[in-house]
């Protein structure tokens, strides 16, 4: 039941609380009449069962919370906003159309309504994930490859300037979108990062999140077509043809190697493409396209040993010059293993040590090699340490038979 209630509740959360700020101005307030919904919920649906449409009885719940709220402060102000959500109740001709904005959709006029350029970097797009895009603390360290702490702390000091500056939560204006595109760009990159590599639970993938990122993704090719936008609705889509060839009835996980290809959804496949190519016009090479062009060599490969190495090599190098950390490197070592180059890309993996020493694919990567290198001592090793930073189960059970297979190796 709390598992349940815990799914409906992320499920729906980000988009009610968009429709609260919306309407109310106040991120703490409206994140504080959301609480309130919830914890009702909690208490009522378990006893009287779940409702048919679970995100309309939050909706409705919290507006009538936040009204409570908007009460207790006696100004001027909340009165106003009183009447814009008491009128809400009962009629939909109080909202304005969807075309009407510069933004047509209520979450992402609130993602980028969060990304406020007040903000640092970091602080803007937790707090967006966390709040709007229903992500823990926890899957935006992963993220950001930081401990939870550093992330609490970001989006605490994120909404107590909000609160102390009098930063305002309306949406931009069209000249003021483009400031704001990266961060909301880096959101839902994050958001289908999570969506394909789950990061606690017994399932691999989150077909929500997965399909939010898409549709936030195509939503901005159409609001502003560029470069990055077009890059990053291909590496979605790119990505995500691939979810059905991930898992099958007898293997939960099933690596990219070894996945069969004719399961792969050849329309996400040609969508992803035409992005891309509208990319490639505006010759203005960044790291979302780069990823996508990788993904587009995957894809036009007929098997793994067809896989052109050399390109996709080529390909994270210059992401490597355009965005430098320790994951593209560990990306483009294990690009040269694959292109031949094994004990190269050892080498610089063992080097990668102290910066991704938390990261999990960081050593089941090392494994790998260290396994074709015969070295399989080694290999369980550092498979055993993958297997103690896996929080995702079903990662951490594939993981633990290849252990095995491993450690029967060295036995005999």
């Amino acid at each position: 039941m709390k598992d349940k209630l815990a799914r409906i509740f992320r499920a729906e959360s980000g988009q009610v609380l968009a429709s609260l700020v919306c309407y109310s101005k106040d991120f703490q307030l409206a994140e504080d009449a959301l609480q309130d919904a919830c914890e009702q919920a909690s208490i009522k649906w378990p006893v009287q069962g779940f409702p048919k449409n679970t995100g309309a009885w939050l909706h409705l719940v919290a507006k009538r919370k936040l009204i409570d709220k908007l009460r207790q402060q006696h100004s001027q102000q909340s009165q106003h906003k009183l009447q814009l959500i008491e009128q809400s109740l009962y009629s939909q001709s109080t909202l304005k159309p969807e075309t009407d904005y510069e933004v047509p959709d209520e979450r992402l006029r609130l993602i980028f309504t969060c990304c406020h350029p007040a903000l640092n970097e970091e602080a803007k797009v937790a707090l967006t994930l966390r709040s709007l895009c229903g992500l823990t603390i926890r899957e935006i360290a992963r993220a950001y490859m930081t401990s939870e702490a550093a992330v609490g702390q970001r989006i605490t000091r994120a909404k107590k300037k909000i609160r102390d500056a009098g930063i305002r939560y309306e949406t931009p204006n069209v000249k003021q979108l483009s400031s704001r595109l990266p961060s909301v760009l880096k959101v839902i990159y994050f958001i289908y990062n999570e969506s394909y590599s789950a990061f606690e639970g017994q399932t691999l993938t989150r077909q929500d999140l997965a399909d939010e990122s898409i549709r936030l993704s195509l939503l901005m090719t159409k609001l502003n077509p560029n470069a990055e936008v077009f890059g990053l609705a291909a590496l979605i889509l790119f990505h995500d043809a691939r979810r059905l060839s991930r898992s099958s009835n007898s293997e939960p996980f099933i690596p990219l190697e070894h996945q069969d290809r004719n399961l792969w959804d050849q329309t996400k496949i040609q969508q992803a493409e035409v992005f891309i190519y509208k990319a490639l016009q505006y010759k203005a090479p960044g790291p979302y396209q780069i990823q996508a062009a990788i993904s587009a060599l995957h894809s036009q490969a007929k098997n793994w040993h067809a896989t052109d190495w050399s390109q996709i090599q080529l390909l994270y190098s210059r992401l490597l010059q355009l965005h430098p950390s320790a994951v593209v490197r560990l990306n483009l070592a294990l690009a040269k293993a694959n292109a031949g180059q094994l004990q190269q890309a050892y080498t610089e993996l063992v080097a990668l040590h102290n910066a991704l020493s938390q990261y999990q694919p960081y050593f089941a990567a090392l494994s790998e090699l260290e396994s074709r290198l015969n070295f399989p001592e080694k290999a369980v090793v550092s498979i055993s340490q993958a297997i103690s930073l896996s929080k995702n189960g079903i990662e951490r059970d594939y993981l633990i038979k290849k252990r095995h297979q491993l450690l029967n190796a060295v036995s005999s």
